[in-house]
Formats: C-alpha cells, structure tokens, sequence
C-alpha cells in the first residue's frame, strides 16, 4: 500500500463534494510528474485531500482511498474544457486520472502552517520551497500523524 496527498481547490472540488458524490475522478491534473505519480497508485492506496488556496484553512481536510486504477482523463477530450488537449485523442491520450472514494472528513483542518511548523514533516514534499504539485508521495509515518492530528 501507498500513501498520497492530492490537492483541489475548495471552490473547484471541495471535500464536502466527494463526501456527498462518494466517488470522482480525479480530473485536470496537467503536470506530467503528477501524471506518472497516478500512473503507480493501485486499488486501495491512501490519500490525504489537501484544500489549497483556501486562505486559513488551506490544509489536509480528510482522507480518501484509490478506488480505480489510471483511466484517460475525459476532460482533454472536451472542446470548451478548461482542461481540453488539442494534441489529445482517444488513441492516444497524453492525460490520465484515477478514481478516488471518501474515506472520511477530519474535525479539525491540519493546515500547512501546522505541518511546516512541525519537525517530523520537515522531508514532506509539501513543506519544500517551491513545490507546486498537486499530488505527492507521503510517508506511512506522516500519513498517519496527520490522520491523528486531523481528529
């Protein structure tokens, strides 16, 4: 098993809209290094759903899991989509997403500060200077601290 953090903005894909949906495709990513990292997640790997660019509460919200393997993204096939590749076609998608399921909502946000502010998440990808990927390998160790301080 595998441990992840994935990061939407609450305004596009909130926590709340998983809860409510039970299930998503995790939709949009155009970074490759974020690609190939879904490219090795399998059925059952854990996630941390992060909110980023959500002022105070920009953080780890809740938990999810890997409930289907990479499939092509539908979005860079959708003239009009914010997300559309012209270079994109169904034989050869450039684009790929898995399927994720709520796991639960923390009670309480484990916000970046918290966890830049803390020693044991300094190796974090999350914590480096500069790192704008929206989804990253987590350690076993640092996923279930911030599962526990999320509680």
């Amino acid at each position: 098993m595998q441990y992840w953090l994935m990061k939407s903005e609450p305004d596009d894909y909130s926590i709340d809209d998983l809860k409510k949906d039970k299930t998503t495709l995790w939709t949009g990513v155009r970074n490759y290094q974020a690609r190939n990292f879904m490219r090795e997640m399998e059925v059952g790997d854990k996630v941390l759903f992060y909110h980023s660019n959500a002022g105070t509460e920009t953080g780890v919200v809740g938990e999810m899991e890997v409930s289907k393997t990479v499939v092509p993204d539908p979005l860079q096939f959708r003239k009009g989509s914010n997300y559309f590749d012209e270079k994109a076609t169904p034989d050869n998608p450039r684009w790929e997403c898995v399927e994720v399921s709520f796991s639960s909502k923390n009670s309480n946000v484990v916000t970046l500060n918290k966890i830049k502010t803390r020693k044991q998440f300094s190796d974090m990808k999350i914590v480096e200077k500069g790192n704008r990927l929206s989804i990253t390998p987590v350690k076993k160790a640092h996923y279930q601290k911030i599962v526990e301080l999320g509680t």
